[in-house]
């Protein structure tokens, strides 16, 4: 229970059925006087007394645990270690794999609960022969099933996910008809542990890894030089705003050579893909290791049809058409429908000929 609508909605529900027991882990602490600015809602102290009351009004016990330590080293290092390598990463996958889902799997079974269930808008659907499978919820523009790609079946088969048949509007609605804490709430951010200022993923890095930040050249297509930089960190695949330079004519962030420090821009149809190399690879059980698949690249991606040769030590995907800024660092999952598939972190695109 983060403490925010949707995990507070969940615990109601379910709470009418089953016995319930409400969980909220500590992940971070940020000061208001931050050089940032700002909290991330999921982390704020008064979200953890809203997840205590809601609990307590709802008639269950909760507690809070402190997993502090843990989503540092499992979410935050690697965030900063990615920036640093001109990478941009996908933190919310990291930490559901590693924190939050792994953590609460363990304490379930410390409480001696049977189930795991969370605020998550994803589903978990039965095939065939009767197996847990991962699935999109019923809500798309909330579907979070993205993030959730690399939970194995042994997770699956005790998750419940109470609002996955469920859109944010019908959620939302339904805590103010319960008077739940919170109800009123607005969204939380995605990067919970950054802050809401502008540049704020850059001023966090920096302030974690300034020894490792070094300027550089910014270049266009022809190794022109167009400007300079104070840091790859400040950086991303795609990127359009902020790049400091004058082209005459719009250019977007095209690669990042965080070895020379060098960033490259150029038009947008520089940013095409083929196909994608990927690295820390799940699969669902079944899944063969050559398949077709719509692949979503990131987490706001419609998805792209395309081949998947899962390979030692990773897989590579072959799109049938061009796929704008498939950036190292982020997260490919592959669906079937709405089933998730797998999916695998992104380590390099690939052009034309070079994904075949």
């Amino acid at each position: 229970m983060s403490g925010g609508v949707d995990s507070s909605v969940a615990a109601a529900r379910l709470s009418e059925t089953d016995e319930v027991v409400g969980v909220t882990l500590h992940l971070w602490d940020y000061p208001d006087d931050g050089p940032l600015g700002g909290r991330g809602r999921c982390c704020a102290p008064e979200d953890q007394y809203d997840a205590r009351r809601t609990a307590h009004a709802l008639g269950f016990a909760h507690f809070t645990f402190d997993r502090r330590e843990l989503f540092a080293r499992t979410v935050v290092t690697p965030f900063v270690d990615a920036y640093v390598a001109g990478e941009t990463p996908s933190p919310c996958t990291a930490c559901n794999r590693g924190v939050k889902l792994a953590e609460l799997f363990a304490l379930a079974d410390r409480l001696g609960a049977s189930h795991v269930a969370t605020g998550h808008y994803a589903r978990v659907v039965r095939d065939e022969a009767g197996a847990a499978r991962l699935a999109t919820g019923a809500d798309s523009t909330k579907d979070q099933s993205y993030f959730l790609y690399a939970s194995p079946r042994s997770w699956l088969e005790r998750l419940i996910f109470p609002l996955g048949e469920s859109t944010k509007q019908e959620v939302r609605a339904e805590a103010v008809r319960r008077n739940l804490p919170g109800a009123d709430k607005g969204e939380s951010q995605e990067l919970c542990f950054v802050g809401g200022k502008p540049h704020a993923h850059a001023a966090f890095v920096a302030a974690r890894a300034a020894a490792r930040i070094r300027p550089g050249l910014i270049v266009d297509a022809d190794g022109t030089t167009l400007g300079s930089h104070d840091g790859v960190h400040r950086f991303t695949l795609g990127q359009r705003k902020g790049l400091g330079v004058a082209a005459g004519r719009p250019v977007f962030v095209t690669h990042i050579d965080a070895a020379s420090a060098t960033v490259h821009v150029g038009d947008s149809a520089a940013l095409g893909s083929m196909g994608a190399e990927l690295a820390d690879v799940s699969l669902a059980d079944g899944v063969s290791l050559s398949f077709r698949a719509t692949v979503r690249v990131r987490y706001r991606h419609e998805g792209q049809a395309a081949t998947v040769d899962v390979q030692a030590g990773g897989a590579k995907v072959a799109f049938e058409g061009p796929v704008q800024a498939v950036t190292p660092g982020q997260v490919a999952v592959f669906y079937e429908g709405e089933r998730v598939l797998g999916g695998g972190r992104i380590t390099r695109s690939l052009a034309a000929g070079m994904a075949s």
